[in-house]
């Protein structure tokens, strides 16, 4: 069962190229009949104002975001953590604080900082705590940008069609 063909073929039956999808070339039998003729005068142009930014929409992409640099944080330390370690730089610190003063515990507070689990552990705080804040701070801002807009008008755009 073939589908109805969109246009009839100019002159001829259509051209099966055979690969069983039934490829067809079809051409119109007749010119469009518009009588216009477009002119092109160049890109259209449109003015648009940003009057009202929807707090709950910004609270929403806001947090995404932030979840999304958290995360780069937290990759960023393990990565540095371990580029360091590579390079031996903590044996490198501990062996320079040990030849200084080893029985101090300020030398044991150093050592405990250079671990692992402490550099992730404090990424992830401030990973967490710039959440929180970008977040309020994108909700607070759609908020004064409202205000702001019903005062001024808000920010006129141009936008051009190319």
């Amino acid at each position: 069962m073939s589908q109805p063909e969109a246009f009839p073929p100019a002159g001829g039956p259509a051209h099966n190229s055979g690969t069983g999808l039934g490829a067809m070339t079809a051409e119109p039998s007749h010119p469009p009949t518009s009588s216009k003729k477009k002119s092109v005068a160049g890109p259209r142009r449109v003015r648009l104002a940003l009057t009202r930014i929807n707090p709950f929409s910004a609270m929403k992409v806001a947090f995404l975001l932030s979840v999304a640099a958290g995360i780069m944080v937290i990759v960023a330390a393990a990565f540095i953590w371990f580029t360091l370690d590579a390079l031996h730089v903590f044996s490198t610190i501990t062996d320079l604080v040990g030849a200084i003063d080893s029985e101090s515990s300020a030398f044991k507070a150093l050592l405990e900082y250079m671990k692992f689990s402490r550099a992730i552990s404090v990424a992830t705080v401030i990973a967490v705590v710039n959440i929180v804040l970008t977040t309020a701070l994108a909700t607070i801002g759609a908020f004064l940008y409202n205000l702001t807009a019903s005062l001024v008008g808000g920010v006129h755009l141009t936008l051009a069609d190319e």
